[in-house]
């Protein structure tokens, strides 16, 4: 029997959809095995992202489960023509638009995610009105409802930590971000208060580069590392850019940036220190 796929986020999102539209149509996987002429362990490996689903299986699959909505058919199908691809590239307004079930898998399904930040909180340790005055600052123009929907998926996205299993996070973050104030004075206290309230190293640690450290500058910029349980799951490397965000699974890229996160972290204060500088700024914005 040969070595089972390694299994690539897209892959991974594709099976998710598969397996949420199957269980939604009340099809078991005897059912949907015969619509592709194969059996339960096909299934089950697909709708895992083991197992590539071909355009005639997606067809299949798509029709048993009554599926009409044409956006969602030509998105399953781009995901299934994609799938093998491990670098891909979304434009700000596509994540805004289309992205968001990709990057809850990548979030969701991640055994530990380290992230650095050099501008902004990250959008999973962010409070709501700190996420709102981020989103109302960026280029995209965002009516009152979209901003809305917008602030809600991002307090949606936390909800990982309250899983059974939730990943290990990490956050490593330039000074800067904690002096930025962002959404006002009140607004800012409440964010450093908030990534007080969340730290618990090991499981979620929050260390910052102060500003006599120097080492960061050279890593480009803020990005994020998600690695998965499964051996066979590739990681992702997730790095912002001014007009998008790339997506890369090649092992050398991960590697590499695992590198540059035991840089940043040497450079970094310790989880306590960095908790007793975030203390101090929070003090000194209530008390201005």
């Amino acid at each position: 029997m040969g070595q089972p796929a390694r299994c690539t986020a897209r892959r991974r999102r594709l099976g998710a959809e598969l397996r949420a539209l199957r269980e939604a149509a009340d099809i078991s996987p005897e059912e949907a095995a015969r619509a592709i002429h194969g059996d339960r362990s096909k299934i089950s490996r697909q709708e895992t992202g083991r197992h590539r689903v071909t355009r005639l299986e997606l067809d299949a699959l798509l029709d048993l489960y009554r599926i009409q909505d044409e956006k969602l058919r030509h998105w399953l199908i781009a995901l299934a023509s994609e799938g093998s691809k491990r670098n891909w590239w979304r434009r700000h307004g596509e994540i805004l638009r289309d992205g968001f079930k990709e990057l809850l898998t990548l979030e969701s399904d991640a055994a530990r995610i380290a992230t650095f930040q050099t501008q902004v909180v990250p959008g999973l340790l962010q409070t709501r009105e700190y996420a709102a005055a981020v989103l109302a600052g960026s280029s995209e123009q965002l009516s009152k409802e979209k901003l809305q929907f917008y602030v809600d998926f991002r307090m949606k996205r936390q909800s990982i930590f309250d899983q059974e299993r939730p990943p290990h996070y990490l956050c490593i973050m330039s000074e800067g971000v904690l002096h930025q104030q962002v959404g006002g004075r009140r607004v800012m206290a409440e964010q450093l208060r908030h990534l007080i309230a969340v730290s618990r190293p090991p499981d979620m640690t929050i260390q910052v580069i102060p500003f006599s450290q120097s080492a960061f500058t050279s890593t480009g910029g803020s990005f994020a590392l998600y690695s998965y349980p499964d051996p066979l799951d590739f990681d992702v490397v997730q790095v912002a850019y001014l007009d998008g965000v790339l997506y890369l699974e090649e092992h050398e890229t991960a590697t590499k940036y695992r590198k540059v996160l035991d840089g940043l972290r040497a450079s970094a204060l310790s989880a306590q220190q960095s908790i007793e500088l975030i203390a101090s700024i929070a003090r000194d914005l209530e008390h201005e």
